[in-house]
């Protein structure tokens, strides 16, 4: 078998991706009958697969030459050998707690989708990033075709087990246990086709909006709006994006007070005013710091994990809350010492970058973890762990444009139909 990782990536991906709606099977198929069942309880035998998936394409990478060279370099390796090296020693820090090793297992979560980060490290490396990107999504439209299906259905006639959608159904899951998990992984697709050079392609990232939109989730449709906003101010002559900038903190206020209405998000418990959540991370805030040693490393990594809520409950370790925020999750675990490592991380990839769309990447990356810790929901974390990857390792001195098709992508023709259907 020859290893080619810019052939076959897209289409293992894909398959990952296409996961989501094996993984959640019990939790939908039972929601769209009117019974709403707690997440996690039913589908740990089906959770597997998508480990699994995971772990076979981390395998098939490991037979790629390129990609142990990009791993090893001075840069990656240095990096990935300071972060493990602390990630361990939150580990011990939490078992010295005394929480179950599950609980700091949890914690590591963040890293489990790293070795796509790092395949899409060693694409761009070659070159072929943009190639690969768009094999991706010449099969993830199938996926979005399906859901939209399944949505639509449920925003039409589906129990307001959730809250009442646009169109007068139930607020719609597709195949996920929920709409805020259905919605992010759409306005991840959003983001995905934006960043396609072929207008028919890019033409699915408004079906993709939209179906975020309806799923009624604010982080959804901002995510969503913010991929509409850079693909407009891309658009404009360079003197007149002003215009767009400086109100843009005035439109995003909008864009969430809009996202809040009870209309649009078809709860009537969305007013940003009164959200659980900020209740939620000041009274964690004000009871969990103790002393300068929490604040600088964490008071227990693997504790505010949803993953580890829904599956023993919040009762069954002492301290157990929902983050929900990839930042509160990276404080009460990491300390400010992980939270401030990874808004530099952010930061140095759109200097060190040359990739021609990474502000609207890392900025949809940074928006995507403030209400949510994204690094949990499946299939969102996949996408961007290797759009993050992808924009990372496109060099400053590139200019980004297609091309040619390398050998190794050219020698299957079959492979490549769904780009020639669109060319056409």
């Amino acid at each position: 078998m020859t290893i080619r990782i810019e052939r076959d990536f897209p289409i293992l991906l894909a398959i990952l991706v296409s996961l989501s709606a094996v993984v959640s099977l019990p939790q939908m198929t039972s929601a769209a009958s009117g019974i709403r069942e707690a997440y996690g309880e039913q589908d740990l035998s089906l959770r597997v697969l998508r480990e699994a998936m995971l772990g076979i394409i981390a395998l098939y990478a490991a037979f790629e030459p390129r990609f142990w060279k990009t791993v090893t370099s001075s840069q990656v390796s240095g990096v990935l050998a300071l972060v493990a090296t602390y990630a361990l020693f939150e580990v011990g820090y939490a078992l010295s707690l005394g929480l179950p090793p599950v609980v700091p297992l949890a914690g590591l979560r963040v890293f489990e989708y790293l070795p796509v980060a790092l395949i899409g490290l060693t694409i761009a490396q070659s070159g072929a990033g943009e190639q690969v990107l768009a094999r991706f999504n010449g099969y993830l439209r199938y996926y979005v075709l399906v859901e939209g299906v399944l949505a639509l259905d449920q925003a039409l006639f589906a129990p307001p087990l959730y809250g009442v959608s646009m169109l007068g159904g139930g607020r719609p899951f597709g195949t996920f246990v929920s709409p805020n998990l259905f919605g992010a992984a759409m306005a991840t697709c959003t983001l995905c086709f934006a960043l396609d050079n072929r207008p028919l392609l890019r033409r699915w990232a408004y079906f993709s909006a939209f179906l975020a939109m309806l799923s009624g989730s604010r982080t959804a449709l901002l995510g969503s709006l913010l991929v509409i906003f850079f693909g407009v101010l891309s658009a404009m002559r360079a003197r007149d994006r002003w215009a767009l900038i400086l109100p843009a903190p005035v439109l995003a206020i909008g864009a969430l007070v809009l996202a809040s209405s009870p209309q649009l998000s078809g709860r009537e418990d969305a007013d940003p005013t009164e959200d659980g959540r900020i209740d939620l991370w000041e009274r964690v805030l004000s009871e969990s710091i103790n002393g300068p040693m929490d604040l600088l490393f964490g008071w227990g990594l693997g504790l505010g994990s949803n993953t580890i809520n829904v599956i023993y409950g919040f009762k069954y370790f002492p301290g157990q809350f929902n983050s929900d925020s990839l930042y509160l999750f990276l404080l009460n675990g990491y300390g400010m010492i992980g939270l401030i490592a990874y808004l530099t991380l952010l930061l140095i990839t759109i200097h060190i970058s040359g990739h021609r769309d990474k502000k609207l990447i890392i900025t949809f990356i940074f928006v995507a973890g403030l209400p949510f810790n994204m690094w949990e929901y499946f299939p969102q974390n996949a996408m961007l762990m290797f759009l993050w990857g992808m924009v990372l390792g496109t060099a400053r001195s590139s200019r980004f444009r297609t091309p040619a098709l390398t050998p190794e992508m050219a020698d299957s023709p079959a492979a490549f139909n769904p780009l020639k259907q669109d060319a056409r």
